[in-house]
């Protein structure tokens, strides 16, 4: 026997008549006085229908569940007492929230109802408890991605015996797939009005039938009719509105397709509105058969204003065409609708062609062209086909027999009524007169501006150079008539000033020249603004001090891109003139930023300033403006060059003045972006050799004129430990470097017997004389003969005729100061 407990079973057993019945046995085991089991209680239930309508209820549960995931169906019951609500699965989803033990807490739910919509489903709510029936309300629902759910709910309440409110049942439908497409089904509508509208397009349905057909605003507008006015049946249309020349064709056009003979109506028609008025309609009419009643529908245009554009312009073809065969021009056109093209037959006489009913190829027309026009005319073709404004241009045609003509081309664009280019017209006339006269002008004109151009060049040239001749011959005779010694310091200044002034004159013209002709290199580097400003004022200090000027530098450390040596005239040049033209005691300033990508180099006087009148004039050569007659030092050139040079540089150059106030200049160039940035270069003078030389060595100068020589031989008497050694010629300046060993070497670079880089070349070929320093000393100072010298390995290249100051001053640097 089982243990003192509790006990129970649950089994099934077959009935005679072959059912089964689900029997529940429950039992207790009792013991005795003796502590032993000794008997069993127990009772047996029949649970034959609680399982039935388990298993029922567990199938209907089921069935809901897939009802709910195949049709995506919410099904939800709130507890309103513990205001929990459950969901099936597809809610739960929905509501994106995650199932609870006995659901989720109804503020959840109604957190995701739009702020809008929420007064709604609690009116719907309030609704339901009052009252015994079902209650429907939409309303919008959150997402976690921040969009909405359109939900249409149904609720009912639950009550108990009592008829109280114990919970909420409802059903929600997902309808924001619907509500999506009915609103883009209402936008496409809107949008199909608008559209209609813009484009002055009517449109008209009737479906089955129906005896008037549904008109568009646009195609009441097009008839005259306003929005209460009654549509008109068909009949009544073509009756009251058609136009009564086109009735005839437009009933039997209608008949032929409402008997089903054609698929639909494509006609011209003129109707006459309500106001009297004509107008010209182009109509499409269709029908739809697929679905379950036939549709008929069309649309309307109107094409008056370019019915009447069409006869406006066959009447003036008629008379152009009149006119151009009187005056010989010949008129094409062009179809953009279908690329045909008409020519007339004057064009093909202009080319000296004989006439043909087709136009040409595009290939034969371009064949008709002179060699040197056809990639013109190949683009003017394209344009034609492209653009829409008014096209002039000129060309040649070669006719058979070789001759040359010019014909000049000028076409237009004609538009439909809707905007469109549609045709372009044009014409073509000979111009071989008119061009043949005005080429012949223009060499004329050119040849007289040339001449007086030259004339004014040699004018002034012969100005510029005769006043520094005269002082130089003028003060070079008086000393050889009558050399007094108190006189003669005076006379000579003079002659040293003049002669500084002719090379100056002549430097300024070489450079014009060669920018001219473009043989002026510019070499253009990174270069060290500060340093080259720093190295370029102490030039300008003999300037400063004679007009009292003082200087004001703000030049940061900036790096510029320009070919220094230019640049280092320019700067020259501008800071000469801020002296030049300063007031006595006045200011030079002189300062720099980096703008737009550019530095912008900036000097300015405090100066008399120039009028307007200057300023348009100031690049011109050789004009001083006025100041002339002075006595102020100037070619009068130097401004053109500073233009072209900041120009070639890849830069521009502003003046700016007032009167009274004083000159602004700008100068603008490209920023370097390099981080190294070298030092400035040297002017003509030439880069010092570097480094202290043995003076007991002496300089060997390699000279051919005598003159030239004698002055080196003068100057470096003021230096009696340097002994100097002459050479007339390449060979015997090769033999004495092998001999001397100088110190230096001062090399010209034009001698009888080889040139200066030959003898240069033929000293670093020797290994006894390889490493002797060696500067250039000639007469050639343009740039580009510098520049092969200094890349042949010269250390210097110093120009004719010498600063004597300069000259010393760099012996000196070489060798030391005097022993």
């Amino acid at each position: 026997m089982q243990a003192a407990g509790s006990y129970g079973f649950r089994f099934r057993v077959r009935r005679p008549d072959g059912g089964i019945t689900h029997l529940h046995s429950q039992w207790a085991v009792k013991n005795g006085p003796d502590g032993q089991p000794d008997r069993v209680i127990g009772i047996m239930v029949d649970d034959t229908e609680v399982v039935r309508l388990t298993r029922s209820h567990i199938e209907l549960e089921s069935h809901l569940a897939l009802a709910g995931t195949l049709s995506g169906l919410v099904v939800w019951r709130q507890d309103l007492k513990t205001d929990l609500i459950r969901f099936n699965d597809e809610g739960y989803a929905l509501m994106q929230l995650a199932p609870g033990p006995d659901g989720v807490a109804g503020e959840a739910v109604r957190a995701r109802v739009h702020p809008d919509d929420l007064p709604g489903v609690r009116a719907s709510v309030d609704l339901a408890m009052n009252s015994r029936q079902s209650v429907d309300v939409e309303a919008r629902y959150a997402q976690d991605d921040g969009s909405w759910h359109r939900l249409l709910t149904r609720r009912v309440v639950q009550r108990n015996e009592a008829g109280r409110p114990v919970a909420v049942l409802g059903v929600a439908l997902d309808i924001t797939a619907r509500d999506e497409e009915s609103r883009r089904t209402r936008e496409l509508s809107e949008r199909f009005d608008l559209a209609t509208r813009t484009a002055g397009i009517g449109y008209w349905s009737r479906e089955g039938s129906a005896l008037r057909a549904y008109w568009s605003d646009q195609m009441r507008a097009l008839h005259g009719l306003s929005t209460h006015d009654t549509v008109p049946t068909l009949k009544e249309w073509v009756d009251q509105f058609v136009h009564v020349d086109d009735r005839a064709a437009i009933r039997q056009g209608f008949r032929e397709w409402l008997s089903g003979r054609v698929p639909g109506v494509q006609a011209e028609v003129r109707i006459v509105r309500r106001d009297g008025s004509e107008r010209h309609l182009m109509t499409h009419s269709l029908q739809e058969r697929g679905g379950a009643t036939p549709v008929l529908f069309g649309i309307a245009i109107d094409i008056t204003d370019r019915r009447l554009a069409d006869i406006a312009l066959r009447r003036a073809d008629e008379r152009a065409a009149l006119a151009a065969r009187g005056a010989g021009i010949g008129t094409w056109e062009y179809d953009r609708r279908d690329g045909g093209v008409f020519w007339d037959e004057a064009m093909w006489r202009l080319r000296g062609r004989a006439p043909r009913a087709q136009a040409p190829s595009l290939d034969e027309l371009v064949s008709f062209v002179h060699p040197d026009d056809r990639a013109a005319m190949a683009q003017a073709v394209d344009r034609v086909r492209d653009v829409d404004e008014v096209m002039d241009h000129g060309f040649r045609v070669v006719w058979p027999d070789g001759t040359v003509r010019w014909l000049a081309s000028r076409s237009t664009s004609l538009r439909d009524a809707q905007g469109q280019t549609v045709r372009r017209i044009g014409v073509n006339w000979d111009v071989t007169a008119a061009r043949e006269a005005e080429a012949e002008r223009s060499e004329r004109l050119a040849a007289e501006r040339a001449n007086q151009a030259k004339s004014r060049f040699l004018a002034r040239m012969s100005h510029e150079l005769r006043t520094p001749l005269n002082a130089v011959l003028g003060f070079t005779q008086l000393l050889m008539m009558d050399d007094t010694a108190d006189q003669r310091p005076v006379r000579l200044q003079h002659v040293h000033s003049a002669g500084r002034h002719l090379l100056s004159l002549i430097d300024d013209v070489l450079d014009l020249a060669g920018l001219e002709t473009g043989d002026l290199r510019i070499n253009p580097e990174p270069v060290d603004l500060a340093a080259l400003v720093a190295d370029t004022l102490p030039l300008l200090e003999p300037l400063r001090k004679q007009h009292g000027l003082t200087t004001a530098v703000d030049v940061p450390p900036l790096a510029v891109m320009a070919d220094p040596l230019r640049l280092r005239q320019v700067l020259l040049n501008l800071l000469s003139n801020a002296c030049k033209y300063n007031r006595a005691g006045g200011q030079v300033q002189v300062r720099a930023q980096v703008a737009s990508g550019e530095v912008l180099i900036v000097i300015e006087d405090q100066g008399r300033g120039m009028t307007d009148a200057q300023l348009r004039q100031l690049y011109e050569p050789f004009n001083r403006l006025g100041i002339e007659s002075e006595g102020i030092e100037g070619t009068g050139i130097g401004l053109t060059i500073v233009k072209a040079l900041v120009e070639r540089m890849g830069g521009s150059v502003q003046l700016h003045s007032q009167i009274g106030l004083g000159t602004r200049a700008e100068v603008r160039l490209p920023a370097a972006t390099g981080p190294d940035v070298p030092a400035a270069t040297a002017t003509r003078a030439g880069p010092e050799a570097g480094g202290l030389l043995d003076a007991r060595r002496g300089v060997l100068y390699i000279e051919d004129n005598a003159v030239n020589a004698l002055i080196v031989r003068e100057l470096l008497l003021r230096r009696p430990d340097i002994e100097l050694h002459l050479a007339a010629d390449g060979a015997s300046g090769l033999a004495a470097a092998h001999r001397e060993r100088p110190a230096l070497v001062l090399l010209d670079m034009q001698l009888p017997d080889m040139d200066g880089l030959l003898v240069l070349a033929q000293l670093r070929a020797d290994p006894a004389t390889a490493d002797l320093p060696c500067i250039a000393l000639s007469a050639n100072a343009l740039p580009d003969d510098m520049s092969r010298a200094l890349a042949a390995g010269m250390a210097a290249y110093w120009t004719k005729p010498l600063d004597v100051a300069e000259f010393s001053r760099a012996i000196d640097a070489l060798f030391g100061p005097p022993a």
